[in-house]
Order: structure tokens, then sequence, then C-alpha cells
């Protein structure tokens, strides 16, 4: 497991599929909304970081259904993911009350 810092559509996936399992096009949606709109990955982006993630043993298949003659592909965070994902959430507090820390003390006239 690296302990290097999460490229932020790694991180928004493995977000997305904290609360359930879910599809290609349910995780290009979510990650959508976390991000308030500002991430819009392509599918071929998505797919490529699942198998990435899914060699590193952060996500793997959950299941597979036939839609409308099309098969789809549901996948989940396994433990070692949301471990990952801990960590770079871990990893990002510290920063935000470091950056939070230093401007509370900018406005209180301790820094210029």
């Amino acid at each position: 497991m690296s302990d290097g810092a999460l490229r932020e559509p790694t991180f928004l996936i493995l977000t997305a599929l904290a609360a359930r399992p879910q599809h290609g096009y349910g995780i290009l949606r979510e990650v959508g909304k976390i991000s308030d709109g500002r991430v819009q990955l392509r599918a071929g982006t998505l797919y490529t970081a699942l198998d990435r993630m899914s060699t590193d043993g952060w996500v793997s298949v959950d299941r597979e259904e036939v839609v409308d003659g099309r098969l789809r592909r549901y996948y989940r965070l396994t433990d070692r993911g949301a471990d990952r994902l801990g960590a770079e959430v871990q990893r990002l507090r510290g920063h935000t009350r470091v950056a939070a820390r230093r401007l509370r003390a900018r406005l209180q006239g301790g820094m210029a």
C-alpha cells in the first residue's frame, strides 16, 4: 500500500464506492456529485483507474448483470481500499488542520 498522496480521480472513485457497490455510470455520476461538478471523468479514464485499483486490491467486482442486452459490472471497495482511503483522509485532515491554524494566526495578526 502506497503512503503517497492519491491522485484526485482515484480519491473520488474510492469515495464514490465507499457507500455501496456501483456500476461504471453510477461511479461517474457520483464523482461528479462529490466534486460539485468540477471533476467529470471519462469512461476510459474510469475503467483504466478501476483496472489499476483492482490490481492494487483496492476494488473488486461485486457482481455482474445484463441490462438491455449489455453487461453491467458493479464494483465494490475492498477492505484494503477502505484502509487506503482512510489513510488518505487522515493525511488530508492533517494538511487542513495546519492550513486552518495558519489562517487563524494570520487573521489574528500573527502572520502577514
